[in-house]
């Protein structure tokens, strides 16, 4: 879709590569924006059922590269503006873009993962780690806190505890410890074909039940009770009767019968 990143979409699966390999997939300003353009071109696809999000080359994500981001003085200039926003900004978007897509994305994740990278890893559905993999909140060391989606998302995994340790020490951890944590899915020797494997099975059914399903436990986790409750009634609601949920009835119920094909998807954000 551009220098920045790649954007291939085959059997329903879309994989987005960082393509900055030669730079440990450092983020400048063209990648974020070609992030965000990809984000969008995803969530108007009907026939993409899954997204799997790697780097090229040595690492995943190596974070933020500074020199390039503060060499275009005007972009910086409204990246720093855009804190003052009442609303969430590019830099944001970067992780939490992802979670707005009506199906499972996977970040299939090597190497280096630090801070902006373990940002847009915290953005994806599940995490699937290479045992040589490593991670850091590391904005500390910049003197700067995480503010690209990844404070928002990692309250999902972690305890507020082990966060702060994270955060203020902004030490590496490996993959084991990620798995220990909750921040990793999983550990595989090779993470992108085991993505691959993840995304064929996360997109088998319904591809509206598995955008409701999303949607509904990102809404109802940290939501009361009659939120959660409310939550659930209106996603079902969403389901119930459509093409999509009468096509799972009769999969389920056909006899040794070829089970008719899921239509496009019809559930949206």
């Amino acid at each position: 879709m551009g220098e920045r990143v790649r954007l291939e979409v085959s059997e329903g699966v879309a994989q987005v590569t960082l393509a900055r390999g030669d730079r440990h997939n450092g983020v400048d300003l063209a990648m974020l924006r070609e992030v965000r353009a990809i984000q969008r071109a995803l969530a108007r696809r009907r026939d993409v059922r899954a997204a799997i999000v790697h780097g090229d080359g040595p690492s995943f994500c190596a974070g933020l590269d500074f020199k390039s981001v503060l060499a275009d003085r005007r972009g910086a200039l409204r990246g720093v503006l855009s804190l003052w926003l009442p609303w969430r900004n590019l830099f944001q978007q970067w992780s939490v873009g992802w979670r707005e897509l009506p199906f499972p994305v996977i970040a299939a994740v090597h190497g280096n993962c630090f801070g902006a990278g373990i940002q847009l890893a915290l953005g994806a559905d599940l995490r699937v780690l290479a045992p040589e993999a490593r991670l850091s909140f590391m904005e500390a060391r910049w003197g700067l806190v995480p503010d690209m989606g990844g404070i928002a998302l990692v309250r999902e995994l972690l305890p507020i505890d082990r966060a702060k340790e994270l955060v203020m020490s902004g030490r590496v951890i490996g993959a084991d410890e990620a798995l220990r944590l909750g921040l990793a899915s999983e550990v595989a020797d090779d993470p992108l074909s085991r993505a691959r494997e993840l995304a064929s099975e996360l997109s088998a059914g319904s591809p509206d039940a598995i955008a409701a399903g999303k949607f509904l436990l990102q809404e109802a986790w940290h939501g009361s009770l009659s939120e959660a409750l409310a939550a659930e009634r209106r996603r079902q609601r969403s389901l119930i009767g459509r093409i999509n949920q009468r096509i799972a009835m009769r999969r389920n119920l056909s006899k040794g019968e070829a089970p008719p094909a899921f239509v496009k998807r019809r559930v949206d954000h």
